[in-house]
């Protein structure tokens, strides 16, 4: 690429400052400089934010859209992505691999900022790196960040705080809940990659989840979030390679795999004390994932949906 993902990142979001009104959305900076886009704390907030987030955690690598489908026989939309540069998109830049904790503050972070603080271990394993000038981050979280907090990120990102820009949406809102349903193949790359295959073999991908309805608090929009793309997210990978390994390694790559798999992610979340670590990891990927292999043609599909636990989760009552 000839741009980095954090320059690419920062160009969308300067291309959405004339545009806050419209995507009910707004801004602030703070005193550090910092600028911080409220994407539904305490602002509204839409379904076309919910895509500019989106776009803006993929680093502008990835095309997102929302498409008709059906779930059973009702009517519903779904996230659909597509992406020529699946590593660098979604595990480079999508990926929330980075915790913020402070004494008052608490954030799942995602987006391209990763790359330029290189603090987790994913960045060494894959040999890829940046150093820009400024940093964007996605902030999963209920509230908006205080200065101190974003002094911290800022240092830890390698930038100055007036060079960061930080897009924070609860889990519980509509832009939200819509850029949590559109990482279907970054989960399926990130299981992929744990479970030690060689994600640079993917060379595109598409992906799709049914998206999720706003729940009213933050434990039922995890939940409801995660079912999406457990029970009702399918991905199409584009690999290069031998057919054996991906045969051998598709059984293991659906969230079906999981013995965790079968009830709504609100009751596991729940029966694991509310800790993501006591969960198994391999439950985090998409109900079905299909190898399509470009070098020798052969098509392999793995894993199903489920839409009677999706109508379930969503309250769905036909």
């Amino acid at each position: 690429m000839a741009i980095t993902l954090n320059e690419r990142a920062w160009e969308l979001v300067e291309q959405s400052l004339s545009k806050l009104d419209e995507l009910k959305i707004g801004c602030d900076s703070l005193q550090t400089g910092t600028r911080v886009l409220d994407f539904g704390v305490q602002t509204e907030g839409s379904l076309a934010a919910g895509l500019l987030l989106a776009r803006v955690c993929l680093s502008g690598l990835a095309e997102v859209s929302i498409l008709n489908g059906e779930i059973g026989t009702i009517f519903w939309p779904v996230v659909h992505v597509v992406t020529d540069f699946p590593v660098q998109a979604c595990l480079c830049s999508q990926y929330a691999g980075w915790e913020v904790k402070t004494d008052s503050y608490f954030a799942m972070a995602s987006g391209p900022m990763r790359a330029n603080a290189g603090r987790e271990e994913i960045f060494k394993q894959l040999g890829y790196s940046e150093r820009h000038r400024c940093a964007v981050g996605i902030l999963e979280a209920d509230k908006l960040p205080d200065s101190s907090t974003v002094q911290q990120i800022a240092a830890e990102a390698k930038v100055e705080p007036q060079n960061l820009v930080l897009l924070v949406a609860p889990t519980s809102s509509l832009a939200g809940c819509l850029q949590v349903n559109a990482r279907a193949i970054e989960t399926a790359l990130h299981k992929l990659h744990e479970l030690e295959f060689d994600v640079g073999r993917v060379v595109s991908a598409t992906g799709m989840a049914p998206l999720s309805p706003v729940a009213s608090g933050t434990l039922a929009a995890i939940g409801r979030t995660n079912d999406a793309i457990l029970y009702g997210g399918r991905v199409t990978m584009y690999v290069r390679g031998d057919d054996e390994s991906l045969e051998q390694i598709g059984p293991k790559l659906p969230a079906c795999s999981s013995a965790d798999y079968g009830k709504p992610f609100e009751q596991i979340f729940r029966d694991a004390n509310s800790d993501f670590y006591q969960i198994d990891p391999m439950l985090f990927s998409p109900a079905q994932v299909v190898f399509q292999n470009i070098d020798t043609g052969r098509v392999q599909c793995f894993g199903k949906t489920d839409e009677k636990l999706l109508m379930e989760s969503f309250g769905i009552f036909p």
